[in-house]
């Protein structure tokens, strides 16, 4: 199965061992060197309608992607939370 970048973005993470449900896919991280995915990145949940601003983002390396469906995107290991990143 093809699928771009940019496709990602309509695909929500799901954990395969427990079934949690992260989010949608916000972000790639990309070697530059390699041209090669090096993790996932979904953003965190908004706290009280944004309002408070929102959770760290979650970051799932490439190694922990099971499984791409046509909706989904199946990981195994847990996600390394990240402070929030700043607007450029």
């Amino acid at each position: 199965m093809d699928s771009r970048i940019g496709e990602l973005r309509c695909k929500e993470v799901i954990n395969v061992t427990d079934g949690s449900r992260y989010g949608y896919v916000g972000d790639v991280e990309v070697d530059l060197e390699t041209g090669k995915v090096q993790a996932l990145i979904v953003p965190g949940r908004l706290r009280l309608f944004g309002l408070l601003g929102r959770e760290a983002e979650r970051v799932f390396p490439w190694a922990a992607v099971r499984r791409f469906g046509e909706d989904i995107i199946l990981v195994e290991d847990a996600p390394a939370a990240l402070p929030r990143r700043g607007r450029r």
